[in-house]
């Protein structure tokens, strides 16, 4: 999904058209090369007869079916003259001169874009020769994802995912609220259990697909979905909180704005032994093309931290790593970063540690791949920057934070409601 939302941030920013296409029956078109053998379906079985069938084509159901039938489309889709990306496989790119055409696939879902509408067209004819394809004219709705275009840009959201969400919780008529979690809130496993976990298991799974679109609540729902296990009922209550701060908003998205320079640009930041249990910091990082949000995570660190200059500096390599492979993935696009990508870190600390390769007592328990930023600074790849806390955009995905500086951060996040009356 971060491929599906950079593609559309650099379209907004290049103006470039989008298609989606749909493959029908794609895993029938995938060639077995095993011997697999199936019972003959009702109807064909004679009574007495002990018969199999022996497979010579891919079906629905059979677990080598999607696999079978990527190859198949790679093989057709590089004799088209395409080029596979080394940063994501479902990601196919073909240039000449100044044509560009850009090719994206999920399972069965293709979206085409770039800036050569004749190049477009022969793909699709192409396309069409070698399967049995469905054009669906423009991009308007992809994997569940909402897409609408203005002079603007390009937003995104999941209105109707979300309406589904609250129509089957059952509290379409609740109170609003503006925020997903109360600031200071500390989950724990304290509390009575839920007589009935699927219900709990089955909200957050949907929430966690909702998180898309959703920046906002992507650290609550990270919070609760360290509780599937054994859900009680104060999660359960944050859980409701959520759907009913979506309520407030249920078309609010992401918007990649048309005008954008393409830097790429990041901001991480750790809640220093947030976890009330285990006392492991969260590690939280957002990155920006331009002044498109593209990539997001809160996660929880696997060691405990001695310090917060130690979480600090964790977070900083999770967020170089995902510098990396974007600068990767950029340049499969034919936009390569020559500049390093800044990365804002609002712990001195952890930037004089990553800056300087200097042995220190403080960090040989840390361990060898967390010092991989070291390299990147050194080659010119990331070039971290201070920046005091109160400017730090990842602070939403380490903390519950309050209603002001959770409603101005949003803003600076890029997210936005096209739904909203003006």
């Amino acid at each position: 999904m971060i491929t599906v939302r950079c593609l559309l941030a650099i379209a907004a920013a290049q103006n470039w058209s989008l298609s989606q296409l749909d493959v029908n029956n794609a895993f029938l078109h995938g060639d077995l090369h095993e011997e697999i053998y199936m019972s003959p379906p009702p109807g064909l079985r004679r009574q007495g007869e002990n018969l199999v069938c022996r497979l010579n084509k891919s079906l629905y159901g059979l677990k080598q079916a999607s696999r079978q039938w990527f190859a198949k489309f790679t093989e057709a889709v590089l004799a088209a003259g395409f080029i596979q990306s080394k940063a994501d496989y479902s990601l196919f790119t073909c240039k000449k001169g100044t044509s560009f055409t850009a090719l994206l696939i999920y399972v069965d879902d293709i979206l085409i874009t770039g800036n050569d509408q004749k190049a477009i067209s022969s793909l699709k004819q192409f396309l069409q020769s070698r399967f049995k394809i469905k054009d669906l004219g423009d991009l308007k709705y992809f994997l569940g994802i909402e897409v609408s275009r203005s002079k603007q840009g390009i937003c995104i959201s999941q209105r109707k995912y979300t309406l589904d969400i609250l129509k089957d919780s059952g509290i379409l008529g609740a109170k609003p609220v503006a925020f997903p979690m109360e600031q200071g809130t500390k989950l724990s496993d304290a509390g009575d259990l839920l007589k009935d976990p699927s219900q709990f298991r089955r909200l957050v799974g949907r929430l966690i697909y909702l998180t898309i679109t959703r920046p906002d609540i992507t650290y609550a729902v990270h919070v609760l979905s360290r509780f599937m296990h054994a859900p009680r009922m104060p999660h359960m209550e944050a859980a409701l909180r959520i759907l009913k701060y979506l309520k407030n908003a249920p078309g609010q998205g992401l918007l990649f704005s048309a005008g954008n320079n393409l830097k790429l640009r990041a901001y991480c930041d750790s809640d220093w032994a947030g976890c009330p249990m285990t006392r492991r910091s969260t590690t939280g990082y957002c990155v920006f093309l331009g002044n498109s949000l593209i990539s997001w995570r809160t996660k929880r660190q696997k060691t405990v931290s001695l310090s917060s200059a130690e979480a600090e500096y964790r977070a900083m390599t999770g967020a170089c790593c995902e510098l990396t492979w974007l600068r990767s993935l950029l340049s499969d696009l034919h936009l390569p970063h020559p500049e390093a990508s800044i990365l804002h870190c609002d712990n001195k600390a952890a930037l004089h540690i990553a800056a300087n390769p200097v042995f220190h007592d403080r960090t040989r328990h840390i361990e060898m791949d967390c010092h991989f930023i070291r390299d990147k600074i050194q080659d010119g790849t990331v070039s971290t920057k201070f920046i005091p806390s109160s400017h730090q955009l990842a602070d939403m995905f380490t903390k519950p934070l309050g209603k002001d500086p959770f409603l101005s951060m949003l803003g600076k996040l890029g997210v936005l409601d096209i739904h909203s009356p003006t």
